[in-house]
């Protein structure tokens, strides 16, 4: 039932962390990938590891917070793959720091990747959709990564939180305006996942990770195959009828918030 076979998945972001794990998840399931990502030689390694599935990967260097790049970046993938049926917009940054010490730079360098990198990606993905839809072939799903600052406030994060918030946003206006094209849109809001970002400091890593675990119902952490599952409902025919909504995927956590 979840089979993404025939499918084409547009994931940003993808060489690492997150969006690695969406692009495995819709791999082992039988679709198609474009990544995206800056780093060539990351980009590689991660099309690698995903051929390995039986699946066809074609990767781009893509800096999201330019809009040239995104553009040409879509008409690569199509050029290359004929169409795309999923996009998952996951490119993102934190940069944490004190809100009275954020400065113009700070704040936009956040927002260019978090918010406008995800508008323009969708936009162009959109225009695609939406034109295949008139020629008689609707349809499609967008996914945005959210997090449970959505939800909650986190010191230091107020514009990261503040990015993802405006994602829950953005989902609910595009359901409706590219629904009747038979487009969904919908945010997946990962929790504390373990990955190589989350990690980079292990003392501080460690501590989050404790804590969550000891306020999630499920006892534990996230792991970056715990969001396997969310990616592949929605960018499968199933998901047909689900539109316009956050997905928290945090073992509970909020729940005992």
């Amino acid at each position: 039932m979840f089979d993404l076979t025939g499918k084409v998945a547009l994931v940003t972001g993808a060489n690492s962390g997150l969006g690695f794990a969406f692009a495995e998840g819709m791999a082992r399931a039988g679709s198609d990938l474009v990544i995206w990502g800056r780093r060539k030689d990351a980009n590689d390694k991660a099309a690698e590891k995903l051929r390995a599935f039986g699946v066809k990967v074609h990767s781009a260097e893509v800096d999201v917070t330019d809009e040239a790049q995104i553009v040409a970046g879509v008409a690569d993938a199509l050029a290359a793959m004929g169409r795309i049926d999923t996009v998952v917009a996951n490119a993102g940054i934190a940069n944490p720091v004190p809100f009275i010490d954020m400065d113009a730079d700070s704040y936009n360098a956040l927002m260019n990747v978090n918010q406008h990198g995800v508008v323009f990606t969708l936009r162009e993905v959109a225009r695609h959709m939406v034109a295949r839809a008139e020629a008689g072939d609707p349809g499609g799903s967008m996914i945005l990564c959210g997090s449970g600052s959505i939800f909650q406030g986190v010191p230091t994060l107020v514009h990261y939180g503040a990015a993802k918030g405006a994602l829950a946003g953005l989902a609910k206006g595009l359901a409706a305006e590219l629904g009747p094209h038979g487009i969904r849109c919908n945010v997946i809001a990962p929790g504390f996942i373990i990955t190589e970002m989350t990690m980079k400091d292990p003392e501080i890593g460690q501590m989050i990770a404790d804590g969550v675990a000891a306020r999630a119902p499920l006892g534990r952490a996230g792991m970056p195959d715990d969001l396997w599952g969310a990616a592949v409902y929605l960018a499968s025919d199933l998901s047909r009828y689900h539109t316009g909504d956050t997905l928290v995927v945090d073992g509970g956590k909020m729940i005992n918030n």
